[in-house]
């Protein structure tokens, strides 16, 4: 058994760290599509369109970072709505 005193300002620190993390929210989720689709548009003019294989790699580059940002961005809104709700 043991008497924990409960912090004086952990829930104060709890809500400031979910503010925190919403108004991150749209600059983790944004900024990696608007990076992954630059770079198709870059891969898609250059390298499709004109025949360039040199820019193979920014295809695959946005792919892994538009799937990154999925896998992990999807879980990652889940727990703020359940967090958000409760």
């Amino acid at each position: 058994m043991s008497n924990k005193k409960s912090e004086p300002g952990k829930g104060r620190n709890n809500t400031r760290l979910m503010r925190l993390e919403l108004w991150f929210t749209p600059l983790l989720i944004i900024l990696p599509i608007v990076v992954s689709i630059f770079l198709i548009r870059d891969w898609f003019y250059r390298g499709f369109s004109l025949g360039i294989s040199t820019y193979d790699g920014e295809l695959f580059l946005a792919i892994i970072i538009l799937v990154g940002n999925i896998v992990f961005d999807v879980p990652f809104l889940k727990s703020l709505i359940s967090l958000r709700e409760k």
